[in-house]
């Protein structure tokens, strides 16, 4: 009985040790979140690394997405030895390829966007025996117009409040050089008038 299960744990542990090999050295980077103006173009960035060596006869290529408020996803383009755009549905004549999987990058480009495009989009990557177990996920999201960024509110706050301490400068300068003008012209007026009377 104790070797049925040292067969078990063994077998078990080779199964483990065989996901481990195939998955290591698999690095996929995305964007978490992008903003898209609606009828605009978007490029979903996806980058790779693999610790074997790159072959575009083995690389492939899944890029899928999960609708807004959805729990089901929907196979949206594919790559291997070529590009392979989606042929019917809301990304037909959207979804184009853009990347170069030699240099790691299996990036595509969504043109003319729709707001039914918000969602989240996946990128899995395969480069056997590399077999990426999670996918790179980017969240986007198709607005009217582009929203101010954190960055650009501060940096209109910033630029809102030095302008107005300038104007204070400026307008504490002017008055400061009418009166000086003023004071003169009454020194000037009083020098003319104590003349007179002196006359």
């Amino acid at each position: 009985m104790s070797r049925i299960w040292i067969y078990l744990f063994s077998a078990l542990c080779a199964l483990v040790l065989s996901g481990v090999y195939q998955v290591e050295g698999m690095e996929v980077l995305t964007s978490s979140e992008l903003e898209a103006v609606n009828g605009t173009n978007v490029r979903l960035k996806c980058t790779f690394k693999s610790t074997h060596p790159l072959s575009d006869e083995k690389i492939s290529v899944s890029w899928s997405f999960q609708p807004l408020g959805k729990s089901s996803t929907e196979s949206i383009f594919h790559y291997h030895r070529g590009a392979y755009p989606p042929s019917e549905g809301p990304f037909k004549d959207h979804a184009v390829w853009s990347g170069d999987v030699m240099k790691g990058d299996a990036s595509i480009m969504l043109q003319d966007v729709q707001f039914n495009f918000n969602g989240t989009y996946s990128c899995q990557v395969r480069n056997p025996p590399d077999i990426q177990g999670f996918a790179g996920e980017i969240s986007l999201r198709v607005v009217q117009k582009v929203s101010f960024s954190e960055i650009g509110i501060l940096a209109v706050a910033v630029g809102g409040s030095i302008g107005v301490v300038l104007l204070i400068l400026i307008i504490y300068i002017i008055v400061r050089v009418f009166r000086r003008r003023d004071n003169d012209m009454s020194v000037e007026m009083e020098d003319y008038t104590s003349k007179d009377q002196v006359l």
